[in-house]
């Protein structure tokens, strides 16, 4: 079993290195489903992992010159306010709840990452621009909370917000995001311990192998086709939040009528809007004629 763990662990740290995210997003259930952990002490465990990993890979990045230090440190900033807080609040919240939590969190940024950009959102800042402070803030508490409540949502919340919402290249967003995951991981961890007691022995085992795969994932980055290794993981992401999800959810659950009526009306409405999209794409409406004026010559 422990041998699973470390070939698993390296995924941790592939992904952060060539996505800048998607750690915690195999680091929770690795720790409940493999190693036996409870869900609060392997939320925990995960923001360390992730918080070391993210500074291992962080590394390469930076002599590539692939990180906004300003924006990544004041994203950081704010980010460990939030993290700090809902560290402190996943301790009144159940397990249960929290693994409910992570799980839609999951099947959230799955979402993010399958989506195709719109054409807005592919115009990237200027190399050398940096992000005005009030969005910086804004999106660095909302995405530090989220991290820290439910020890997730880290690169996959971060990237998007400098990519999409900021404007920065796509390189650029996963080398920064890395600074901002290492410093709202720990600011996380601090109010988890408040009330978490760690098992460093496991801690320390799946930190040495993610680092591991965090310098290869550092060094494959920029060679793989982005959108082609987000799309996989993004389906790989989809598998385990299900999988998280039915562990959870009780028997009855499933089984209900109501349950499968949601879930059919919502694949259905997925795919209308999938093959309308695609339609409108392929058979592009034709442009509005101008008015001619019918006066007599």
């Amino acid at each position: 079993m422990t041998a699973l763990i470390v070939a698993v662990s390296l995924l941790i740290g592939v992904s952060l290195g060539i996505l800048g995210g998607g750690g915690s997003i195999l680091t929770v259930p690795i720790l409940v489903y493999l190693a036996g952990q409870d869900t609060k002490e392997a939320i925990a465990t995960s923001l360390f992992v992730v918080g070391v990993t993210s500074l291992a890979a962080l590394v390469p990045h930076a002599r590539a010159h692939r990180v906004r230090w300003r924006t990544g440190l004041l994203f950081g900033a704010f980010s460990m306010a939030g993290a700090y807080g809902g560290g402190r609040l996943a301790e009144y919240i159940p397990g249960t709840v929290l693994l409910i939590a992570f799980a839609l969190m999951m099947l959230a940024t799955a979402f993010a990452m399958l989506r195709k950009p719109r054409d807005g959102a592919k115009k990237a800042r200027p190399a050398q621009g940096d992000l005005p402070l009030k969005h910086i803030a804004v999106e660095g508490l909302v995405v530090g909370a989220v991290t820290g409540l439910v020890g997730s949502g880290g690169g996959f919340l971060v990237v998007p917000a400098l990519a999409i919402l900021g404007g920065l290249p796509m390189g650029i967003a996963v080398g920064t995001s890395l600074l901002v995951i290492a410093m709202k991981s720990f600011a996380g961890l601090a109010g988890h311990l408040s009330g978490v007691t760690i098992d460093w022995g496991i801690a320390l085992t799946v930190t040495v192998a993610a680092v591991a795969g965090s310098l290869i994932g550092a060094r494959l980055a920029g060679r793989i086709p982005q959108d082609a290794l987000r799309k996989a993981f993004g389906w790989f992401v989809v598998v385990m939040g299900v999988f998280v999800l039915a562990q959870q959810l009780d028997t009855a659950v499933w089984t209900h009528p109501a349950t499968w009526a949601v879930l059919g009306a919502a694949t259905s409405a997925a795919v209308a809007t999938r093959f309308w999209r695609r339609s409108r794409t392929t058979h592009p409406q034709p442009a509005p004629r101008a008015r001619q004026d019918a006066a007599p010559k």
